[in-house]
């Protein structure tokens, strides 16, 4: 609010004289404004903290070094495809020992991977959930830090569990390789990276969907 301050001469009978002085400006209004807005956006303001997910990669090899041996009996191959689906094939995809694998279809629904991988990890899952449920019922009474490494040494020792190995096409989403990592937390596969996808895996994907494309054309 601006407002002129005058003052006027009183002189015996003479006349008077308006003395004329600066504008000033009231900020009072102003200042209350600020504050009610500041106020208003700190109570609307949603104050989320930023979601990150940390990956844990394998340290990088020497060009000398060799590629460490995967036993096939306990390969799991998880090939992202698109539509939120994954082909999935057991044992290594190699062209000089045919017939190449079968592949094999389905999601990431808790009745699709998740089945799967808990199916695969079975004995290593059973032993961590009834360790898990003996120290919540007090069977067991462990620090929260030697129930941990405990659960460690478990997944350590374990050598019948799958080792998974998945992979992406072009047609795969981000958000399905955030999906496949939380379910390998949630079903304790141990051994487990992302790969890329061979030319012969790719192969194999383009001939898997032809062919279901002229079954479904067929009907």
């Amino acid at each position: 609010m601006a407002e002129i301050i005058q003052n006027e001469g009183h002189g015996g009978g003479k006349k008077k004289r308006v003395k004329k002085h600066g504008t000033h400006i009231d900020m009072t209004p102003m200042v209350d404004l600020a504050c009610l807005l500041l106020t208003f956006f700190m109570l609307t303001t949603a104050f989320n903290k930023p979601k990150v997910m940390q990956i844990i990669l394998p340290e990088e090899r020497n060009k000398d070094d060799k590629a460490p041996e995967i036993n096939e009996t306990r390969a799991l191959n998880l090939i992202l495809i698109g539509n939120d689906k994954i082909l999935w094939y057991n044992g290594m995809a190699d062209p000089t020992k045919p017939p190449l694998p079968v592949l094999n279809e389905t999601d990431f629904s808790k009745d699709g991977i998740r089945k799967l991988l808990l199916q695969r990890n079975k004995e290593l899952y059973k032993k961590i959930a009834s360790f898990k449920k003996d120290v919540i019922e007090g069977k067991i009474e462990l620090p929260q830090d030697s129930v941990e490494s405990r659960i460690k040494a478990m997944e350590r020792a374990d050598m019948i569990g799958p080792i998974v190995l998945f992979k992406a096409t072009d047609e795969a989403k981000y958000r399905n390789f955030v999906d496949i990592l939380d379910e390998m937390v949630i079903t304790n596969i141990v051994r487990f990276t992302p790969v890329d996808i061979n030319l012969v895996e790719k192969m194999m994907v383009r001939n898997y969907l032809a062919s279901k494309s002229s079954v479904a054309a067929s009907n």
